[in-house]
């Protein structure tokens, strides 16, 4: 590894050496392909031509019988493109960022026109515009996400999930996870897909239990066009109660060969694609990254886990091989694995860690692997087929021992051991019927095996209670949908569809409605509605939590039934300019169904999530309930004319009751959040060929309820104990920060540099991440989160 990071700096810094400065304007290349909306079928005869200034040379070209098109000796910079074709609404690309060192390949959907032939509608382009979805069927509370995004905006580190923090309804205020709530939804209330696969907890060091963790696994230079939808989901989503993660990963590069290299917060990076050969269209693509926080902090810097160094590595890799003119065979996967020790003798007292604490040692490492195969076929010019086979493993192994705070000598206190093995199979299958009816149904199931197992000791190991226990289990979650959009004209659009689900574990059933209609009028203003009745069953875990009694163990929530909530949802968007878009979206959620305690309780799971650990509550009941109700806000400035910005606010509730039957705050109802980005870039040079550019985020978001430290009881037990009669009625102060964001980026003949530096948290903010007891200085404690922490990043590519 370190040879091969030497060869890589040895060569930039050949490079630079080189000089590779050029007098002309540079070009490059973009292509891809153009197909239907629906039926995935190319778009034969396309025209795509640059937008460029009256009386320019035309450049542009038209699509081929596979629906290719390839453009050469394109400016390089920010360029837009117009699309067109007879039949089809036009389409536009814009400010898409060509560099020297890569070519840029899009694929671009069209949406056949359902009025006469020779009138002409433009419209906005789903492979471009954020406010537009992937899935089409998505008309409310849904937005999408590309690299670029990941890459330019403050305090993002790369990461989709801290960069989804910037969308309205979305909460984090938590520095040391990328977690997020969702409109006073718990996290875990999350469902994430990779390429239509249901994938675990795609992050380093994220447990079993937890949608999110310190770091992502998914790299965000293998990302396309990716979706995030908060409620009111099309009926091909089930299993989740908050939001979903749409990924989708790129192809490589299937005519020539490109390589990165990269070092930043999220470690270093290897990149390369290209085609298999000089005569195949099969492409390949994987990324790989090592850990830095070992340089950091022989740098002297603190990113939060004290003298902890947390390690970790993944590869994210696809492959994509044509099968003739209408198929395509896709191999893709993540593989990741961390671990980290926390060691209560090596914390330093003086200063406060989001983690490890003076009296215990924690020991955890964990592994995740995500693989899958998918092949797609044009069956006929209406109808699309897609079929994805997957494997994915979770591996989670954990120690902690209790220090005494009189001879500091560590005794055993916990361990557990979380594996699981996910088989998967989902088909999906999309008819157009014509250019106003188009049909789309599918089938998914996931056979969960799984070793549960964790026990918590006492007095020196003499005592001990297993929690769960359970070998060689497993579970299958069947799902299927049907849904039919009905394009009425070209202002009107109706969607309808059923969501079906069977959990085998314990024999549950679910079949929700799904409805969504959009209006658009006059000059760029849209009215949409949506509703969904969504189910979630337990995590794994939760069913196997141990009850003992005088005959032996048993399993008293196995029984539990899914979790139940109705979305409903209003939208009311504006383009103000071309691009600048007003968006306002009031929703209402209630939920039902919730395990709570069958003895009179605050406890509810709705509040799991919190603390990003598994419950151990036993004999729970389908008696909770909740709700959440709030509006949102959205103002964003696309990025044209070298700037743009977004600005989103939500004014929110998040109510529950426990078995006690008493309202109360959930844990995550911080009632409001505002989010501000703003970003501007400068060409400079000679011929104009580099960028200076600079972001800024700011976020404040009203403080989280807690429930009050039992000091006594605290003392007592030397842990500590929670008022849980008084739960979540203490509120902690609001939470703010500001990340700013600077970079370089220099173009030479064949590659690109880039320079950037991200300043997490400039004010240095003192935000409270917990309130717990002491027992060395028998004391209520207060951790803090992350404080200003700087990240360099240094990326090449060529």
């Amino acid at each position: 590894m370190k040879k091969l990071l030497l060869f890589t700096l040895l060569f930039v810094a050949g490079q630079l050496a080189a000089g590779q400065a050029f007098a002309q304007q540079a070009t490059q290349t973009i292509r891809g392909v153009i197909r239907d909306e629906v039926s995935q079928t190319p778009v034969i005869g396309a025209s795509v031509m640059l937008v460029q200034p009256e009386g320019s040379n035309p450049i542009g070209a038209i699509t081929d019988v596979n629906g290719a098109f390839k453009i050469t000796g394109v400016p390089q910079g920010r360029q837009t493109f117009r699309i067109t074709s007879v039949g089809y609404e036009e389409q536009r690309l814009s400010n898409v960022l060509l560099t020297s060192g890569k070519e840029v390949i899009v694929n671009v959907t069209m949406t056949e026109n359902v009025q006469a032939l020779n009138e002409v509608v433009v419209t906005a382009d789903r492979s471009n515009d954020k406010s537009k979805t992937n899935n089409e069927l998505s008309l409310v509370s849904g937005r999408s996400f590309n690299i670029e995004d990941t890459k330019r905006y403050a305090g993002s580190l790369g990461d989709p999930s801290r960069m989804a923090a910037n969308y309205a309804g979305v909460v984090s205020g938590d520095d040391s996870r990328n977690d997020i709530v969702v409109r006073g939804n718990s996290p875990t209330g999350m469902l994430w897909q990779l390429e239509g696969l249901n994938i675990p907890n795609p992050n380093h060091f994220g447990s079993l239990s937890a949608t999110g963790g310190p770091v992502s696994l998914l790299n965000n230079n293998v990302l396309a066009k990716s979706d995030f939808m908060t409620s009111a989901f099309p009926a091909q989503y089930g299993n989740a109660l908050s939001a979903v993660f749409d990924l989708r990963m790129r192809e490589g590069n299937n005519e020539q060969s490109e390589f990165l290299g990269q070092v930043g917060f999220n470690g270093f990076e290897l990149g390369a694609e290209g085609p298999f050969s000089k005569k195949s269209k099969a492409s390949y693509l994987l990324n790989y990254r090592y850990s830095t926080l070992g340089v950091f902090k022989a740098l002297g810097i603190n990113f939060g886990t004290g003298n902890a160094v947390p390690d970790y590595q993944d590869l994210n890799f696809k492959v994509a091989v044509p099968t003739g003119a209408k198929g395509k065979l896709t191999l893709f996967g993540i593989i990741g694995a961390s671990d980290v020790q926390f060691l209560g003798n090596d914390v330093d007292t003086t200063v406060t860690d989001l983690y490890g604490t003076e009296n215990s040692n924690t020991k955890v490492r964990y592994a995740t692997n995500i693989l899958g195969v998918s092949y797609e076929h044009n069956i006929s010019a209406k109808t699309f087929a897609k079929l994805t086979l997957g494997m994915s493993t979770t591996d989670q192994k954990f120690n902690g021992d209790s220090i005494s705070t009189v001879t500091r000598e560590a005794f055993a206190n916990s361990e557990g051991r979380f594996k699981t093995q996910k088989y998967s199979a989902s088909l999906n299958l999309r008819h157009k019927i014509n250019a106003k009816h188009s049909l789309y149904g599918g089938v998914t199931t996931d056979l969960l095996n799984f070793d549960l197992y964790n026990r918590n000791m006492y007095q020196a190991g003499k005592f001990d209670t297993v929690r769960v226990n359970v070998k060689g289990e497993n579970s299958l979650l069947t799902q299927a949908y049907g849904q039919w959009k009905y394009r009425i004209n070209r202002s009107m659009l109706l969607t309808t569809g059923v969501h079906f689900q069977h959990y085998s574990l314990n024999d549950k059933i679910a079949v929700e409605p799904r409805f969504g209609f959009q209006y658009a009028f006059k000059n760029g203003q849209s009215l949409s509605a949506g509703y969904g009745m969504n189910s979630q069953a337990q995590d794994v875990y939760t069913y196997f939590v141990q009850t003992k009694t005088p005959a032996g163990a048993v399993y008293t929530n196995k029984e539990l039934d899914y979790t139940r909530s109705h979305h409903f949802v209003l939208s009311y968007e504006n383009r103000l300019t071309e691009n600048l878009l007003l968006k306002i979206e009031p929703y209402y959620q209630t939920i039902n169904n919730a395990p709570v305690e069958k003895t009179k309780s605050s406890f509810s799971a709705l509040n799991m999530g919190s603390s990003f650990g598994p419950s151990d509550r036993d004999s729970l009941v389908n008696e909770g309930t909740g709700k959440n109700i709030g509006i949102e806000l959205t103002l964003e400035r696309y990025f044209n004319k070298g700037y743009y910005f977004l600005i989103t606010s939500s004014l929110f509730e998040s109510k529950y009751k426990g078995s006690d039957k008493i309202e109360r705050n959930t844990a995550f109802n911080t009632r409001y959040v505002l989010n501000v980005l703003a970003g501007k870039e400068i060409k400079i040079g000679r011929n104009k060929n580099n960028v200076l550019s600079a972001s800024i985020r700011s976020t404040l978001v009203g403080g989280k309820y807690i429930s009050p430290l039992n000091l006594e009881a605290s003392r007592i037990r030397g842990d500590a104990v929670y008022d849980e009669r008084r739960a979540f009625s203490l509120r902690q102060d609001p939470y703010f920060r500001t990340d700013l964001r600077f970079s370089f980026r220099k173009e030479y003949l064949r590659s690109t540099m880039e320079f950037a530096l991200d300043l997490q948290n400039v004010t240095a903010n003192q935000n409270v991440f917990q309130q717990t007891y002491n027992p060395r200085t028998n004391s209520l404690a207060t951790q803090y989160q992350q404080g200003f922490f700087p990240v360099p990043l240094f990326r090449y590519t060529f």
